[in-house]
């Protein structure tokens, strides 16, 4: 039985309604750039990305643009419900999932091989019409701590018209001034790379606060484990493994049969930080494996269900919310206005590589 008094139980919904609309209100003025003393907005953002990207292509994702589509369900095992409400972790409960695994970078041509970011977007669909969508990364931990260290790293990044390359001294100027970004470059350069996206663990860096129905929430960061072992890839291999081997293997695996991730919940104890994503939390915490993804089909994205979608990490069912991560409401602004050009650009019928199926993989 709960503690809290009833006048205060009964209150506790309305409580987290006004928690997530005080939160989307955030998101809403860090997009305008209404926030007193912030001049940071979600297009100057995209700006970067695409000057970063050496320019625009037309009809695809900003940021991590070459991908797949995937499509398979969600089993929950019933473990989550103890932490949340939410009808997709409950015993039983069942939920099909439309996601994208792709690479980081924004050429939609890119080789596999030529880029360390691997990437799952997901969105699980409950027949209640609540949608729980997750944007997952391979690194551990987040480069940078705040909206406005993630727009300098991506100015620094831009590849100097000289070189082609980003230009030393500025990315030198950055780590001075955000050291945290040396503790992720150390993870770029020694962590082994998976040979397949199957294999490869995508974590959600950013926390959320799950509410169990009876009054009581906790913090939560979660990942996707897979089942199917790890195989590491050595530079050697990378050297002469084909532009798409990430899709051809994939395509292989499944005519095997599904692949399997289990979604493992990480519990955050008093004092780990909820507002940082740039920190991990020890290793210690408490884990529970609330459920498996099973993915059994792809198609490629000029064609497949997942190209019009915006992963966004925050639309969220009942019974998890944002917390007041910057990095997190960040994230959902930029997707917005990188959603809202691509779709402007296919509507017009300017983007006809981003929708040619021959041209897909």
């Amino acid at each position: 039985m709960s503690s809290l008094p009833p006048r205060l139980l009964r209150a506790l919904p309305l409580l987290a309604i006004a928690a997530t609309l005080f939160f989307l209100a955030g998101a809403f003025a860090w997009t305008a750039g209404w926030i007193p003393g912030q001049r940071l907005t979600a297009q100057r953002f995209t700006d970067a990305l695409e000057a970063g990207n050496g320019g625009i292509h037309p009809g695809f994702r900003r940021a991590h643009a070459k991908g797949v589509c995937i499509s398979g369900r969600f089993v929950s095992s019933g473990a989550g419900a103890t932490l949340t409400r939410a009808g997709m972790l409950a015993p039983d409960a069942v939920t099909p999932v439309l996601g994208r695994l792709s690479i980081g970078g924004g050429d939609p041509h890119a080789p596999d091989a030529t880029t360390r970011v691997r990437s799952m977007g997901l969105l699980l669909s409950s027949a209640n019409g609540q949608q729980w969508r997750m944007a997952m990364n391979n690194f551990p931990f987040f480069a940078v701590s705040t909206p406005e260290a993630f727009y300098e790293q991506a100015l620094a990044n831009r590849p100097d018209p000289a070189t082609g390359k980003p230009d030393p001294a500025k990315l030198a100027a950055l780590l001075q001034r955000h050291p945290e970004i040396a503790k992720f470059q150390q993870w770029a350069k020694t962590a082994p790379w998976p040979d397949s996206w199957g294999n490869t663990q995508f974590n959600g860096v950013n926390a959320f606060r799950f509410s169990d129905g009876r009054g009581k929430s906790h913090f939560v960061r979660w990942s996707m484990q897979p089942q199917l072992a790890f195989a590491p890839m050595e530079a050697a291999r990378r050297a002469e493994a084909e532009p798409d081997y990430l899709a051809d293997d994939l395509r292989t695996r499944l005519a095997r049969g599904p692949l399997r991730w289990d979604l493992v919940l990480t519990v955050a104890a008093d004092g780990d930080p909820i507002t940082d994503p740039s920190q991990p939390w020890p290793s210690d915490r408490q884990r529970v494996v609330a459920g498996t993804l099973e993915i059994d089909a792809m198609q490629p994205q000029a064609s497949g269900a997942c190209r019009d979608v915006n992963f966004d990490p925050t639309v969220l069912p009942a019974g998890i919310a944002p917390s007041a991560d910057p990095v997190l409401a960040a994230r959902a602004s930029v997707y917005a206005q990188s959603y809202n050009r691509r779709e402007r650009e296919i509507a017009l019928g300017q983007a006809p590589d981003a929708t040619a199926k021959e041209r897909a993989r």
